[in-house]
């Protein structure tokens, strides 16, 4: 038994979200302060599971910073592995509150300073999964650190987990960001992503089997394509076996995590030896609880709901 289920490595940042609904930033005056970055998220709702999970961010010497980590520390994450940049500010996003999609501006500061000795062999030995995000893969130093980590948490035998929530205003080179992607998922890589994180990531929309198939040939080994109120594919093996599932109807409240809380429900299982298809339900079922839930997830989820 290692000691983290996950690892999570990636953006800590400052979300600051308008107040009221307006059409973009440019209408909104005032903002509310939240503790953002998809890598915490994750772990925190696999803390919330029971879990032990542990986050790798960098944050700047700075109130954001420690703001930041004191919310992060409350979810039960072990925070000991939280970099401190002496010279770059906390990162920070400024979002609009909209009925449609946000319009958003990231401010890429101390989150993208990762290096590789934030990320030692000691650390990912302990470690069930290593997990990332696009958002953190976009930008050098982080980048590199976390590609050379993904390739030595996989002779260590730690998984390698890659939300693959592409946005072309985060990365705006897409061939480079496809090279990048490549290079990590040939790590024998757990990926999840979206139909529309497909979308965004080739530029239009393209068919179920020929993001599969590309995702296996970059390395992945297991792919789950999410595909809102139409279910999810699971593609294991390489692309040897494959599993589709539905969901179950719902009056959605709030779907704002929904992602982060799928993959945390489906590693939470995957990491107890479950099987691709109860990894799945269990993903759907935390997904569930979370689209009837407005803000985050409960302080404890019990386990249990996963396995309903």
């Amino acid at each position: 038994m290692k000691k983290y289920a996950l690892l999570s490595v990636g953006e800590l940042l400052a979300d600051f979200i308008g107040t009221e609904i307006q059409e973009s930033i440019l209408e909104t005056s005032t903002f509310e302060r939240f503790q953002g970055g998809s890598p915490a998220n994750m772990a925190a709702n696999m803390a919330r599971l029971g879990m032990n999970t542990a986050l790798v961010s960098c944050i700047g010497n700075d109130n954001i910073g420690i703001y930041l980590k004191r919310e992060v520390a409350k979810t039960g994450i072990d925070v000991s592995h939280v970099a401190v940049d002496d010279f770059q500010p906390t990162s920070i996003v400024v979002v609009s509150r909209t009925k449609g999609t946000p319009d958003f501006i990231a401010y890429r500061t101390a989150d993208r300073m990762l290096q590789p000795q934030h990320i030692p062999d000691s650390l990912l030995a302990e470690s069930a999964i290593f997990h990332t995000t696009c958002f953190a893969l976009s930008q050098d130093p982080a980048q590199s650190t976390i590609v050379d980590a993904a390739k030595r948490a996989n002779a260590l035998n730690c998984r390698v987990s890659l939300d693959a929530n592409y946005a072309i205003q985060i990365w705006p080179d897409r061939k480079q960001a496809w090279e990048t992607i490549s290079a990590y998922c040939s790590h024998d890589a757990l990926v999840k992503l979206s139909e529309d994180d497909a979308e965004r990531i080739y530029g239009h929309k393209v068919s179920e089997a020929q993001i599969l198939q590309d995702f296996h040939a970059m390395g992945a080994d297991l792919i789950c394509l999410t595909k809102g109120g139409d279910g999810s594919i699971i593609s294991t093996e390489k692309g040897a076996k494959q599993i589709t599932l539905g969901v179950k109807p719902l009056e959605v409240i709030d779907a704002t995590g929904a992602g982060d809380a799928y993959w945390a429900g489906f590693l939470t299982a995957y990491t107890e030896g479950a099987s691709p298809e109860t990894c799945a339900n269990a993903g759907a079922n935390l997904a569930a609880l979370k689209l009837v839930t407005k803000g985050p997830l409960p302080a404890k989820v019990d386990k249990g709901i996963l396995y309903a």
